[in-house]
Parts: C-alpha cells; structure tokens; sequence
C-alpha cells in the first residue's frame, strides 16, 4: 500500500475529517497519514485505543516514536498520559494498550537502525520561555533529523527552514500555512527545500513539528 509516498510533494490531511479504518486487533482504529507497505510499513497514523483494548506483544524492528494526544496509554513500562512523548528504538518490544482509552500519533520504521536510545519525555515540561509568542521544547535532535513542541501564541508565527523537509502536527488550536487553516489534527507535510511560516489563530496552537527526515523516508527492510 502507497498512501502519500511522494515526499517530493506538499501534503495536507485533515485527520479529523478521516473515517476510523479498523486494525486487525479489536478495539484498535486508525487513520492513516502516509504509508509505504502493508501491515509492516513506513508509516504514520493516528491510533485510537477502545477502553479496556490492547495489541499483542510485539518488537518494533524498525522502530516506534509516538504522542498520547488524549486518554493514557499503558504498557509493561507504565502508563503515558496526554502530553507525553515516547521514542522506542528498534529491538524494543512492549504489549500496548489503554484500560481507559487513548489516541497516539505514531510513526513506525522511521528510525536510524543503530539508534538505541529509548525514552519519554513530558512535552510541556520541556517548553523554553517564549520568544517573540513562541515556546519550544527540543524533544530529540540526531543527525538525521530534529523534533520539536511549540507552544504558539495567538497571532504569533513560527518559522522554521530546516533542511530534509518538515512535519507538523496541530495538536491543539489552529495556523494558517500557505493559506489553509489547519485546525485540531490537522497534518503537514513539506519537501525538502520548502520553509515553514504558521500563524496562530484566535485560540494559539500547540504543534509537534519533525525537520531533517525525509531523505531517508524508504519501505521497512523486512
């Protein structure tokens, strides 16, 4: 399956607007953003978890990074409130569910496969003091690429020019980028080479924003 697979493209996908597509666990649906491969893909999708559902054990070969956008997610390493940020490197395993219910932004096999590096972070713990209506935590930084949280005023803009193209999720409240406003869910996805200017609306917004990865977007190698 190829959804969204021409990284040389700008994307826009409005998630909220999207159907919940079942998984092949029960209690588990998504929406899809991009995907290159089948059940084992490059992929990135928004996951909700049923009260009281879960996945069987599995290892996350090509690795697992993800955001608990509502709800608390559980697994034998603890529970992951909203808010929280949670990188799972290759060769990590865990049995994921959520006893009252959640909703995670995930991204698999998108990792360096020497990357080891496992943890989670709190994202508003780790905002800086505004500048110019702009706070920003720095979540992980490697050689391949960089992920960030901001917090964005009401009428302030971020702007980022990072090379190997960009990745922004609205998590909260809305921008406007290029002319389309991008509400609660909303997805971007910008070809290397393009800039990112996003003015906040009304209410500020809160996005989760990746540079840097996309010359090495490819299939999962098994």
């Amino acid at each position: 399956m190829e959804l969204n697979a021409n990284f040389n493209e700008r994307v826009v996908v409005h998630s909220d607007q999207l159907d919940w597509n079942a998984s092949p666990m029960p209690g588990v649906d998504r929406r899809m953003l991009d995907r290159i491969g089948g059940e084992v893909a490059r992929a990135t999708t928004i996951v909700r978890y049923a009260p009281d559902s879960k996945f069987s054990a599995h290892t996350h070969t090509g690795g697992e990074e993800f955001i608990v956008l509502d709800g608390v997610f559980q697994d034998e390493h603890g529970d992951f409130p909203e808010g929280t940020y949670v990188r799972n490197p290759p060769t990590t395993s865990h049995t994921p569910g959520s006893e009252p219910g959640c909703t995670i932004f995930v991204k698999l096999w998108q990792f360096d496969m020497e990357d080891r590096t496992q943890f989670r972070k709190n994202m508003a713990e780790e905002l800086s003091a505004p500048v110019n209506g702009v706070a920003t935590a720095e979540l992980h930084r490697d050689e391949r690429e960089t992920v960030t949280y901001s917090h964005i005023d009401a009428g302030a803009t971020l702007e980022n020019a990072d090379a190997g193209g960009i990745e922004m999720l609205v998590i909260a409240g809305s921008v406007v980028e290029s002319g389309d406003t991008l509400g609660k869910g909303a997805w971007l996805r910008l070809p290397e080479g393009a800039t990112l200017s996003a003015v906040a609306g009304g209410q500020g917004a809160k996005v989760w924003i990746k540079t840097g990865h996309l010359p090495y977007a490819k299939p999962p190698a098994a």
